[in-house]
């Protein structure tokens, strides 16, 4: 079991250092906004692993999968939530606060939210731990569902450190850049264009 779940934190650490929607995410807003901004948003994203891997688990995954209407009603909510986002983003000004004392505890409850929201309406995260968690349980080992959540407990507790490692170089790297005319404007169109290109990624098959 040991050496299934080492291969298995391996595996995950490739994946979460590998470019994806939730690392450039959580990359963004830290360059945006700062480091604290980004832990938060981590934090949110993998939160809502928690009820992934449960899904996964418990055997309703397979339900999501088998019901294509209720897999596109998911993909619909979390790609128009994600739009909303970005329209927000659009309709506000490009000025950012940068640094960690200016992350207030209401702004970074508020990024904690939108990052376990948009986690939970991305149903390719069950559909990817469906895929991905069974093919390290071991068989004559402990009940397949145990395996599920220490497989999914690894998952998020590598996964977790890497984002917070990238969320605390890149605040510490965009305050040497902070003072640039561009940055701000140029980082508010970023963050736009990242959150609709994972809107497209949720649509897509």
């Amino acid at each position: 079991m040991i050496e299934s779940l080492v291969s298995f934190a391996f595996a995950t650490l490739l994946l979460a250092i590998s470019p994806g929607p939730d690392n450039i995410f959580v990359l963004t807003q830290s360059v945006a906004r700062g480091s604290k901004y980004g832990i938060a948003i981590a934090s949110g994203l993998i939160t809502g692993c928690i009820v992934h891997t449960s899904i996964v688990a418990l055997g309703f995954a397979v339900i999501i999968r088998d019901n294509e209407w209720l897999l596109y009603a998911i993909k619909i909510a979390g790609a128009v939530y994600l739009l909303y986002l970005a329209f927000k983003i659009y309709k506000s000004d490009a000025s950012i606060e940068f640094g960690n004392t200016t992350a207030s505890s209401q702004s970074l409850w508020k990024l904690y939210q939108i990052g376990i929201t948009m986690n939970l309406l991305n149903p390719k995260v069950t559909l990817f731990f469906l895929a991905l968690l069974p093919q390290f349980i071991i068989k004559d080992s402990f009940p397949d569902w145990i395996q599920i959540y220490m497989l999914g407990g690894v998952f998020m507790l590598v996964s977790l450190l890497v984002f917070y490692a990238l969320a605390l170089v890149a605040g510490k790297a965009a305050e040497f850049i902070k003072s640039s005319t561009w940055f701000a404007p140029a980082m508010k169109w970023l963050q736009i264009i990242v959150f609709i290109g994972i809107a497209v990624a949720i649509l897509i098959p």
